[in-house]
């Protein structure tokens, strides 16, 4: 059993940045592959970033070049590094970890306002 933490949400300015980190617990998230999602009010939940086991790391679109997936298997934690962040970004975001089964943590909140 996987436990998933999100933090570092907030409220920042357009055009500002947050790390965000997902901290695991209960198991090594080295053999998992690990994902970044978000979900805006009204919105359904999207996929947003995700990095393999292997050190993989994929995109949406919308995030290209402004946001960056990492992960630290030595503080069993993944990050989503967000710059220039845009309104748009406004979501509750998600981290999740997927092996044979799949986890998720219960989100932090990042707010983009002026």
């Amino acid at each position: 059993q996987v436990q998933l933490a999100e933090s570092g949400g907030g409220l920042v300015q357009p055009g500002g940045s947050l790390r965000l980190s997902c901290a695991a617990s209960g198991d090594s998230l080295s053999l998992y592959a690990m994902g970044w999602y978000r979900q805006a009010p009204g919105k359904q939940r999207e996929w947003v970033a995700g990095v393999t086991s292997g050190g993989s790391t994929s995109y949406l679109e919308a995030v290209k070049g402004r946001f960056t997936v990492s992960r630290d298997n030595a503080k069993n934690t993944v990050y989503l590094q967000m710059n220039s962040l845009k309104s748009e970004d406004t979501a509750v975001y998600y981290c999740k970890a997927n092996r044979l089964r799949t986890y998720w943590g219960q989100g932090t909140q990042v707010t983009v306002s002026s």
